[in-house]
């Protein structure tokens, strides 16, 4: 392991994502004036679209998007790892980070850290697996998919059959579940508490699913409910 990642790891690691995470992963869009900043976080297993949602949510709403996955391909990358656009965590690269981010939680924590000071300042957008628990306030849905129904998805996106798609996702799944049990002791995937709006995707396309939330969205910003986002 390079010596960034020895003593004061913690710290070069947190300083790193500070410049890279704004640089990559920020929808640069002025946030529109709200009596409250608005914090809404985006959550549901790889394959239920929850990235192009949260995408689309913050262009809409004029908000900054930040996503957990985009920061962990920084640290990746710059450990070695050769990260792709799209389907890097389903590929073997993308399975060797997470057993590494298994052994050791420092990943996770650095991209965690930042995102809830992210979270503080408000008007953004979050797709990430651990907000929703780690964070008070804000509005937080779920999008829900059965795990054939997901494997499609990433099948046809990454161009894999199927059966590859199944395989790479319930090692991944496993994994991701561990590692956030461990650390924060959640169950993902299993424990919905926290969530204000759960929208099962199975029959719903990606334009569907957004035209449902940005109603939702819309009658709670203009709403006396809409003040504790």
């Amino acid at each position: 392991m390079r010596k960034l990642f020895k003593k004061g790891y913690k710290t070069s690691c947190k300083a790193r994502l500070n410049s890279n995470m704004e640089k990559k992963m920020t929808i640069n869009r002025k946030a529109k004036k709200t009596k409250k900043p608005i914090v809404l976080c985006i959550c549901g297993m790889a394959g239920s679209g929850k990235s192009t949602l949260a995408k689309r949510l913050a262009e809409k709403c004029g908000l900054k998007y930040y996503s957990g996955g985009d920061a962990l391909k920084i640290l990746a990358k710059e450990e070695g790892y050769r990260t792709l656009e799209r389907g890097w965590w389903e590929s073997s690269e993308g399975i060797r980070f997470l057993k590494r981010r298994e052994k050791n939680s420092k990943f996770d924590k650095a991209v965690d850290e930042k995102l809830l000071e992210l979270a503080k300042q408000g008007n953004v957008v979050l797709d990430s697996w651990t907000m929703p628990w780690l964070i008070k306030g804000g509005f937080k849905i779920w999008l829900e998919a059965s795990l054939e129904k997901r494997a499609e998805r990433i099948a046809k996106r990454d161009q894999i059959n199927v059966k590859e798609a199944l395989k790479a996702l319930r090692i991944k799944e496993k994994g991701t579940k561990a590692i956030y049990k461990k650390l924060y002791g959640f169950k993902l995937g299993e424990d919905f508490s926290p969530f204000h709006l759960i929208l099962d995707t199975e029959y719903l396309d990606a334009d569907e699913v957004f035209e449902v939330l940005c109603m939702v969205i819309d009658n709670l910003r203009h709403s006396e409910s809409g003040q504790d986002f």
